[in-house]
């Protein structure tokens, strides 16, 4: 816990200060360090529970939007019709309305996620198999980049990852531009939740989502492409690798994916046609 009378640095949003030991070799100090916050999340639609997410508490409404958007439980944004955050001892409740023909205003109690999702899986408690695999549409207007608005964005990455920066513990999901300037970052101790807050973000914001460039700090598991393909992104540059499943919804989709992103190269598993290399 904090040292009371203690200088603390202030904390980014999503973290908080805490007394640790730090030692190098036999040395050993004590500091505040800035940690990553996780608190148990549950999302409720029209009074009735679905899940409940651990992820890092900020950009709530962002998250409500954008995890409701990947779970298929609204078409539009506009069937979201309020969210209200409540705070509760066990953790946070968004309370959502939906409107009465949104998936959410009638999914079936066996269809409810009855396990927690954990910061690392946007897939437990799902109940059965049918209800893993939503092969998405594929991509309309898919479009081409440059390979050197790719590496600007990658470069800069870093620089948009605060919370991460201060506890080495979130993951950031990032849009960028055909030039390669970051627009939106949104930042979380689950890399789905990370993209969900982003997707929830870049929808209010009226964002083309076949204008730019997706990147994520993870690897690009299934459910990270089904999220961006059915929010009509058409190109991820994933940090770490991707899985087989990923890459062939990816291509069923019509989406660019590049795996191990760095400033220097890039693996191209889907439509390298669509990186043009720079002049």
């Amino acid at each position: 816990m904090p040292v009371p009378g203690e200088s603390q640095p202030p904390s980014a949003p999503g973290g908080v200060a805490r007394r640790i030991q730090r030692r190098h070799g036999e040395v050993a100090e004590t500091v505040i360090d800035q940690v990553a916050e996780e608190v148990p999340v549950a999302m409720l639609y029209n009074g009735r529970a679905f899940a409940v997410m651990m992820a890092t508490p900020c950009d709530l409404e962002d998250f409500a939007l954008g995890f409701s958007l990947g779970e298929g439980l609204i078409a539009h944004a506009g069937d979201l019709l309020d969210v209200d955050v409540h705070t509760r001892v066990e953790g946070i409740e968004l309370a959502m309305t939906v409107s009465a023909d949104a998936a959410g205003a009638r999914f079936r109690d066996e269809s409810v996620r009855e396990l927690p999702g954990r910061g690392g899986c946007g897939l437990c408690g799902t109940r059965e198999l049918e209800n893993l695999l939503h092969s998405p549409a594929p991509i309309a207007n898919a479009t081409r980049f440059d390979a050197g608005a790719l590496r600007r964005a990658l470069a800069a990455l870093a620089r948009h990852q605060p919370l991460n920066a201060a506890t080495g513990a979130t993951h950031a999901a990032a849009w960028a531009d055909a030039e390669g300037r970051i627009h939106r970052v949104r930042e979380d101790v689950g890399r789905h939740n990370a993209l969900d807050k982003l997707i929830g973000a870049m929808t209010r914001a009226g964002d083309d989502p076949a204008a730019g460039m997706l990147l994520i700090s993870s690897r690009a598991s299934y459910e990270m492409v089904v999220k961006a393909a059915r929010a009509g992104i058409g190109f991820i540059a994933a940090v770490s690798a991707p899985t087989a499943l990923a890459i062939e919804l990816a291509r069923g989709a019509n989406l660019c994916l590049v795996g191990f992103a760095r400033a220097d190269g890039y693996n191209v598993y889907t439509f390298p046609e669509r990186l043009r290399a720079s002049p």
